[in-house]
C-alpha cells in the first residue's frame, strides 16, 4: 500500500525551481519531428532498429552503465567498458551523464530528508509532474548534496566530453540511418526513439514512486520508492524501485524469485564474459 505522508510534506526552502528552455525545445522538436514525419513513413524494419537502439542505450547505457556503475558502483569495470556503457547513454537522448550523477545525487539526499522538497516528493499529481520533471530545472540553494559524488566522476575526461556534447552524439548515428535507411527514417529511428525514450523515464521515475508496493520503510525518508512488477520488468529492473532505495548499492534490483531484472541479467552475462566484477548485491 501506499504511505500516508504527515511530517515533511510541504516543500523546504533549499533551491528554486526554473524554466528549462533547451530541455522543453529537446523534448518537443523530437516529438514533433517522429509525430509529423516519423510516423505517417513509419516502417516495421524502423520500428525493430529504433527498439534495438531503444535496448542497448537504455538497459546498457542507462540502467547499467550510469545508474548502476557509474552512480552507485555496484561492480567494478575497466575504464573503456565504462566509457563504452556512459557512450550508450549519451545515445538515449535523455542528456549529459554529469547532470544526471549531480541530478540523481540532489534527488537522493534530499528524499532521504523529513523535510524534501515537492518537486522531488511525488506527492503531486501526474500533469504536475509531467511539467515540472521535462520543462523545468532544480537549482539547488547550496551544494550540500553533491558531496556524495565521487571527485572522479565530476573530473574525468570522458564524461567532462559527453557532457558538454551530448546531443551532437545523435548525428553520426542519423547520417548512418540516412544512408542505409533514407531520410524519413532519421524521424522515426532518432527523433521518435528519443522522444519515447524521454516521456517512458519520466513516466517509469513517477510511477515508481505513486504507484505500487512499498515493502522496505527507511527511517527518516519522505520518499522511498514503490515496486510495480511489470514496470520492473519493462525498464530493465528500474520499475522495483523501492528495492533500489532499500539497497541502493546493491546492482540487483529485482530481489524477487520472479522480478525480471533484465539490468541485472545483462551484468551477469558481462560477467562471465570478464567485462565486469565484484557485482554487488543483496
Amino acid at each position: 500500500m501506499r504511505r500516508i505522508f504527515g511530517k515533511g510534506s510541504k516543500p523546504a526552502n533549499i533551491g528554486r525551481v526554473r524554466f528549462a528552455p533547451f530541455k522543453t525545445l529537446w523534448l518537443w522538436s523530437m516529438l514533433l519531428m517522429s509525430l509529423v514525419i516519423g510516423l505517417p513513413h513509419l516502417t516495421w524494419r524502423e520500428t525493430q532498429v529504433a527498439a534495438i537502439l531503444g535496448v542497448l542505450t537504455f538497459c546498457l547505457g542507462h540502467s547499467v552503465g550510469l545508474h548502476r556503475g557509474i552512480i552507485h558502483r555496484t561492480y567494478q569495470t575497466s575504464t573503456l567498458v565504462r566509457g563504452v556503457l556512459a557512450y550508450l547513454f549519451v545515445l538515449t537522448g535523455l542528456g549529459g551523464p554529469l547532470t544526471w550523477a549531480r541530478l540523481h545525487a540532489i534527488r537522493d539526499y534530499w528524499q532521504n530528508q523529513e523535510d524534501c522538497p515537492a518537486y522531488f516528493a511525488y506527492r503531486h499529481s501526474i500533469w504536475r509532474d509531467f511539467w515540472w520533471n521535462l520543462h523545468l530545472s532544480f537549482e539547488p540553494a547550496d551544494d550540500r548534496a553533491l558531496h556524495r559524488i565521487p571527485q572522479d566522476i565530476l573530473s574525468d575526461p570522458w564524461l567532462r566530453f559527453l557532457q558538454a556534447t551530448w546531443p551532437l552524439h545523435q548525428l553520426p548515428l542519423a547520417l548512418a540511418v540516412w544512408m542505409f535507411m533514407g531520410p524519413t527514417a532519421i524521424a522515426s529511428v532518432i527523433c521518435g526513439r528519443i522522444a519515447v525514450g524521454i516521456l517512458a523515464h519520466w513516466f517509469i521515475g513517477y510511477a515508481s514512486h505513486a504507484w505500487g508496493d512499498s515493502p522496505h520503510q527507511i527511517a527518516g525518508a519522505s520518499e522511498f520508492g514503490t515496486n510495480h512488477w511489470l514496470l520492473g520488468v519493462l525498464s530493465f529492473g528500474e520499475g522495483f524501485h523501492n528495492n533500489h532505495h532499500a539497497f541502493p548499492h546493491s546492482a540487483r534490483m529485482g530481489l524477487g524469485r520472479w522480478d525480471f531484472d533484465l539490468g541485472w541479467w545483462a551484468l551477469l552475462a558481462m560477467k562471465k564474459v570478464k567485462l565486469v566484477k565484484d557485482l554487488q548485491s543483496v
